[in-house]
């Protein structure tokens, strides 16, 4: 878990900064991503998959409670005019 010190200054950030960031831990780390026998490169990668399609199931999770919350909000704002 990240320090709420180092999470405000991501959000301090601008996108080309953290872009910048991004790339440049991808640019270090790619050697021992590549690094193995073929097996092992593809279990790293099976699982780096696996792990952004549980972090985007969640995000889209997420999008469809907060657009349900708001549509349900909509209609108690109408409901009481």
């Amino acid at each position: 878990m990240l320090s709420p010190e180092t999470l405000e200054s991501y959000r301090r950030m601008t996108s080309a900064e953290r872009l910048r960031l991004t790339l440049d831990s991808m640019a270090e780390n790619e050697r021992f991503l590549l690094m193995g026998s073929d097996e092992q490169v593809s279990r790293k990668f099976d699982l780096l998959n696996q792990r952004n399609d549980e972090r985007n199931e969640s995000l889209l999770i997420g999008l469809r409670l907060a657009d349900q919350f708001s549509r349900h909000g909509d209609a108690d704002k109408s409901e009481s005019s």
